[in-house]
């Protein structure tokens, strides 16, 4: 009986040791943390241009098979049963200039940004525990400081949740990207698939500033809503009420 009730007593003693980190790192967060990040990506965005240029990529030249490429001469063909005309496309088994590579500037402004979605979904999770560990027990009456902590906490899942879905954007990006350029290589004659993969791109740099100035926003917003609101979340219930029951 001795052996458990030490054993309870040692994990209590790291469960407070747990609650009082949490506790110093999502106050340091809030006061600290959420302000300075805020500036920080308001100037990153006044540093990202407001235009890019982006160019239309060079046609694929095709001349012989042994350029790595096996064309098919007849470019047009009847299909069986449809008597409709069907333009061919190429087998390509290697590109001229070897591997197509991804549009440099964006990739380094998405290396720059995704740093900073992962770090908004650390400390959201963090400041969230932080406030989950402040609600107190169920009891009757008395919970409009309660309801701000569960509002507090809702608030702050939406944010992770948007977080990660620009982590889902960034990857559909690549994928969308990819089978345009595969396009590319199959028809090389049609110059609207060269032309919309200038598109994408344009679409994704304004995504990207898009992304980064509502991640400044929300860190504005969770800055404001808590710190208004710290009070009550730290204390949901006044002592008077607590000595009732």
């Amino acid at each position: 009986m001795n052996s458990l009730l030490k054993v309870d007593n040692e994990l209590n003693i790291k469960v407070d040791a747990f609650r009082q980190r949490i506790t110093g790192e999502a106050e340091n967060l809030v006061a600290s943390f959420f302000p300075n990040k805020l500036l920080e990506l308001d100037h990153f965005l006044k540093e990202i241009h407001s235009e890019i240029n982006l160019a239309v990529p060079d046609p694929i030249l095709l001349s012989n098979l042994h350029d790595g490429l096996e064309v098919n001469a007849k470019k047009r063909k009847m299909e069986d049963g449809t008597g409709e005309d069907k333009v061919a496309g190429t087998k390509v088994f290697i590109m001229p200039s070897g591997m197509m590579k991804s549009n440099a500037k964006l990739v380094d402004l998405i290396e720059k940004v995704k740093p900073e979605i992962r770090t908004l979904i650390e400390k959201c999770n963090t400041v969230k525990m932080w406030v989950q560990l402040l609600i107190p027990r169920i009891e009757d009456g008395n919970n409009f400081g309660v309801s701000i902590q569960e509002e507090t906490v809702a608030e702050l899942r939406t944010v992770e949740g948007e977080a990660a879905s620009y982590l889902d954007q960034i990857s559909g990006y690549y994928i969308t990207r990819a089978k345009l350029v595969s396009k590319i290589a199959k028809y090389p004659h049609v110059e609207d698939y060269r032309r919309t993969v200038t598109e994408i791109d344009e679409k994704k740099y304004i995504s990207l500033k898009v992304i980064v100035s509502e991640l400044r926003n929300q860190y504005v917003t969770l800055h404001d809503m808590i710190l208004k609101n710290i009070d009550k979340i730290k204390k949901p219930r006044s002592s008077n009420a607590e000595a009732l029951y």
